[in-house]
């Protein structure tokens, strides 16, 4: 990684930088090998460049639909100003960032994913009037393209103002200039909290909290019903994680002589290749780890004999993610006990999506799944029935954990902010996608059941789009049933 600015040139980039708007200072190593710039190299830097201008671009693919939300946006909430960032770079460690990844909010209404970028719905007549604002091209005749740790040389040419406004169909401003302008904005105004410090700042006096989870709230309940764009970018993801999955399952044996971070790697190629990124952390979870519902740590061994819970899900270009999992036989083939615990699981699932079916309770597929859970361990004498007692008392819960699933979209718990009324106590509508994932875990210290069953742990999940007429399992391309997974896991290993 290349050293950056000294002190004396980050202090001539932040200077040239705030000739054209506010900026912060730019945070720089201590110690470089440069004691500044010359008259004659700045001079020399500054001209010679081939304009590279983009002219005549198309808009992107979701434009149409993104204008149509912007559109419900403000009809929503006419006269008031509302004002969603993209959010900020993070810092990893000392200065280097993380990935960034713009604010769902503001990717759903724009379709830009830039960092420092600010969505402005301006009220204007009956409805509002949008304006992006986002950080122009570097500048290159004050030195910042190459001065500035953030700038063109250093991280990429990023589209000038103009190139903005014909991709995302939305006029575009510099939002270096943007902090000054709330600040001295009059009338009602509502922010997307949690993104931008600056913005927020800007706007303390004027907003308040409960105005502006309002607004949090619609923009999460307004993603419940995809398009027929977001349908697609679904399954896009769905398509690429079954992908991902075979190629986990070739190199199995790879991942016996080293661990479980070999399946982690193999998956996050793939997702980098075909999408933007993982849609969440992969859980390579193999024996007993598959007992810890979200084990992240991928650091443990691979062992033959043993179950790999594979959860994991590719993130499209667009930021829609996958959310499925498998739970396969590391040596190719399920132990008696192995089967005997997935095909309770695989029933219970059955249950479950047969349950998604557009007018029917949110909760029914939960239910559906429960119950069939709770009769199989009720059967295997795990605990004592009736059935109807266990669910009532939630008993089954030491062994199932979790809900059956949730909603999925540009968030792998997508929705997340919705009125309890309007998700969980809700109603099932075409168009919404949720995830339907039973599962059972036997802790490997738990003495209420055989030793044999102790340290494993089973979930089978899949993507389902609520349908007009029923329900589509985005992801069935990928085999569920107990033989299907052998025969599919078989076939793989012999293709090698």
């Amino acid at each position: 990684m290349a050293e950056e600015l000294t002190p004396a040139e980050s202090e001539l980039a932040a200077d040239a930088a705030g000739t054209e708007g506010e900026e912060q200072p730019i945070k720089q190593r201590k110690n470089g090998l440069y004691p500044g710039v010359s008259d004659e190299l700045a001079e020399n830097m500054s001209t010679g460049w081939a304009d590279t201008e983009l002219h005549g671009l198309e808009p992107i693919p979701q434009a149409e639909q993104t204008a149509a939300r912007r559109a419900a946006l403000s009809a929503r909430y006419p006269g008031e100003r509302l004002v969603i960032p993209a959010g900020n770079l993070k810092t990893r460690s000392n200065d280097t960032e993380y990935s960034f990844r713009a604010s769902t909010e503001y990717a759903y209404l724009t379709g830009d994913q830039t960092e420092d970028g600010v969505l402005v719905l301006e009220p204007r007549g009956e409805g509002h009037s949008a304006t992006i604002h986002l950080l122009p091209r570097s500048n290159r005749e004050n030195g910042e393209f190459w001065l500035s740790g953030q700038g063109e040389l250093w991280v990429g040419r990023r589209h000038s103002l103009a190139e903005a406004e014909q991709l995302l169909g939305i006029p575009a401003e510099d939002v270096r200039e943007l902090a000054g302008k709330l600040s001295e904005a009059t009338g009602p105004v509502r922010v997307v909290r949690g993104h931008d410090a600056a913005i927020e700042a800007a706007l303390t006096d004027k907003v308040t909290a409960e105005r502006d989870e309002e607004l949090r709230v619609y923009l999460s309940e307004a993603r419940a019903v995809k398009d027929a764009f977001e349908i697609g970018e679904l399954q896009k993801a769905c398509d690429s994680t079954a992908r991902g999955f075979e190629d986990v399952v070739k190199v199995l044996d790879k991942a016996e002589a080293t661990s479980e971070r070999y399946i982690e790697g193999t998956f996050f190629l793939r997702a980098r290749v075909e999408g933007n990124d993982i849609g969440y952390g992969s859980i390579c979870a193999a024996g007993p780890h598959a007992t810890t519902l979200h084990w992240v740590r991928n650091d443990g061994p691979v062992r033959s004999g043993d179950l790999l819970l594979l959860d994991a899900g590719v993130e499209t270009h667009t930021l829609y993610t996958a959310d499925i999992t498998r739970t396969l036989p590391i040596s190719g083939r399920y132990t008696e006990l192995q089967r005997k615990i997935y095909d309770a699981v695989y029933e219970a699932q059955e249950a479950g999506i047969a349950a998604v079916r557009p007018g029917a309770k949110y909760r029914d597929f939960h239910d559906a799944a429960q119950r069939v859970l709770a009769t199989k361990l009720v059967e295997w004498g795990l605990v004592e029935g009736p059935v109807e007692r266990v669910l009532e008392l939630g008993l089954q819960r030491r062994w199932t954990l979790h809900g059956t699933g949730h909603m999925l979209g540009m968030d792998v718990h997508d929705c997340a902010a919705a009125r309890t009324e309007a998700y969980v106590d809700g109603t099932l509508e075409p168009g919404m996608c949720l995830t339907v994932e039973p599962g059972l875990y036997f802790q490997a210290d738990d003495l209420t059941v055989p030793e044999e069953y102790r340290g494993i742990g089973v979930r089978i999940e899949d993507d389902i789009l609520v349908t007009k007429d029923g329900n589509r399992n985005l992801s069935a391309a990928l085999p569920r049933r107990a033989d299907e997974v052998e025969a599919w896991m078989a076939s793989l290993k012999n293709d090698k």
